[in-house]
């Protein structure tokens, strides 16, 4: 089991932030633009943690030099199933450089779109703290 999928799985926000690299990109499924550094990427998976329950792994598949992670899951977001797909990539240093999440159906992308919209004013200003 992967570093981060413990860490994710335990709620250990620190534990996710030390595996985040400074120049990491985080390519949201709900969002146009990409979300450049680390202060904003765990930022908003402390949202996205809060946003989800019952959220859990199912599957993880790993390349064979290591430095590419597909994490399958599941959750829910009010009260809506959503099935998704963390893609991870890690630099020279182990750390993770780019994010990348995708999420379906419809309807739970839609409402994981809304519930993070009503807390980014939150995400914001912990980026902002550090």
């Amino acid at each position: 089991m992967s570093a981060f999928r413990k860490a994710v799985e335990s709620g250990d926000h620190d534990a996710i932030e030390a595996l985040l690299a400074e120049n990491v990109v985080f390519t949201s499924p709900v969002a146009f633009k990409p979300y450049p550094g680390k202060a904003i990427t765990a930022a908003i998976l402390r949202g996205v943690i809060r946003t989800f329950a019952d959220f859990h792994y199912v599957r993880e598949i790993v390349s064979a030099d290591g430095r590419d992670q597909a994490l399958v899951f599941k959750a829910t977001v009010n009260g809506l199933e959503v099935n998704g797909c963390d893609f991870l990539h890690f630099d020279d240093d182990g750390l993770i450089d780019d994010f990348t999440v995708m999420v379906r159906p419809l309807s739970g992308a839609n409402a994981l779109s809304e519930a993070m919209a009503a807390q980014f004013d939150r995400i914001r200003q912990e980026a902002a703290a550090g």
